[in-house]
């Protein structure tokens, strides 16, 4: 699988996400079935760029119109980086990953979205979600 194809424009690893068509469970899509009245074949995910938004929350992003219109792959290519779109937030931030955009763009800038992809981009997920916060010392993952 070619997962630069499967990397949002925000900078999300849509490749690592439960939700992906060769990540999500049987529970999940279980899950979506119940509470998203959606079919088990709408259920898994393509990524964002094959649905052309996300399918969770009606298809709708303004950082892929953006990032579309100015006919950019990434937002870390802007002028405008980091715009207002990719303000992290804590609503949410506990179970969405969307606080981690900014960190994993600025990786991808740094690396190059294929290094970042291959190498960075599931630590960088498993630290955000299991992870430790340690004042002065970033993320630690628990021993």
């Amino acid at each position: 699988m070619n997962k630069t194809a499967y990397a949002a424009p925000c900078g999300l690893d849509c490749f690592h996400c439960e939700y992906f068509e060769k990540n999500i469970s049987e529970e999940t899509i279980k899950m979506l079935i119940k509470h998203l009245g959606m079919k088990r074949s709408e259920a898994p995910c393509k990524g964002c760029r094959f649905e052309k938004g996300c399918k969770y929350f009606d298809n709708k992003c303004e950082t892929q119109d953006c990032v579309r219109s100015k006919k950019l792959q990434f937002c870390f290519e802007c002028n405008e980086f980091p715009c207002r779109f990719l303000q992290p937030c804590a609503d949410g931030a506990e179970k969405y990953s969307h606080n981690m955009k900014i960190y994993n763009l600025c990786r991808m800038k740094a690396v190059g979205v294929n290094k970042w992809a291959e190498e960075e981009a599931l630590l960088i997920r498993k630290r955000y979600f299991k992870g430790k916060f340690v004042s002065g010392s970033g993320v630690k993952l628990p021993e």
